[in-house]
């Protein structure tokens, strides 16, 4: 099964395309431009590269959210436009477990993906490896740091965190934090893709809808916008 999966929930871009488990190619910058001016040439240039036709790609994906509010709905409409009518599954996954997916450690160490809510508030969840199968411990949801902290150091178990909330916690009193390597910090569409790949397997009963039409933003919470106009 080929996939093609994006990440732009953050300040990084990635574009992979995947065979089932295999890396056929993967793109990622991180230069600061808009993902509305990069992420379509991004795809082009793995497409050609790798000489695969958009019609021979299997399954369209992407982090669907929590992030960035603009980079969240960028990902979901390309994908969505790119999988329209081809008749071909189209899912998204939580931005935190495909960040999660970037670490392999020990089992029963504690897996933090954390991104940058503003604030000091950071969009979070929490995994661990049980006999080599990542699992999901807590929800997708939004926390304060210094919290954040208080509850993984009452744990007392090693804790690596991913993410573009990394520095923030990199700074917190936690007694068994670890470091992780920056480049696995980032946001990687081949996680994105093995995420993908998973839950479409997992819908052995096909009792989940997989199309264009059910893909959308997860935000966790309301929008700058939003939040303005409910205090008028």
């Amino acid at each position: 099964m080929k996939i093609l999966a994006l990440d732009t929930t953050a300040r990084v871009a990635s574009a992979a395309i995947c065979d089932d488990t295999r890396l056929i190619s993967l793109y990622t910058q991180n230069v600061g431009l808009t993902h509305s001016e990069t992420m379509l040439p991004m795809i082009e240039a793995l497409l050609k590269h790798s000489r695969t036709d958009i019609n021979d790609i299997d399954l369209f994906a992407c982090s669907s959210g929590p992030g960035s509010f603009t980079g969240v709905r960028i990902g979901v409409s390309v994908i969505k436009g790119l999988a329209f009518e081809k008749n071909k599954p189209c899912l998204g996954v939580s931005t935190l477990e495909a960040l999660a997916r970037n670490i392999v450690c020990p089992d029963g160490e504690i897996i933090c993906p954390v991104m940058d809510a503003r604030r000091n508030q950071l969009y979070s969840s929490t995994f661990t490896y049980k006999e080599g199968v990542l699992v999901r411990l807590t929800d997708d949801d939004t926390v304060d740091a210094n919290e954040l902290a208080i509850n993984l150091s009452s744990l007392s178990k090693p804790v690596h965190f991913v993410g573009d909330g990394y520095d923030i916690m990199d700074k917190m009193p936690i007694p068994l934090k670890k470091h992780t390597q920056e480049i696995l910090r980032y946001q990687n569409a081949y996680s994105v893709a093995m995420a993908a790949l998973e839950k479409y397997k997992s819908n052995q009963n096909n009792d989940l809808c997989f199309d264009d039409s059910s893909l959308v933003p997860e935000y966790l919470r309301p929008s700058q916008a939003e939040r303005t106009a409910s205090n008028k």
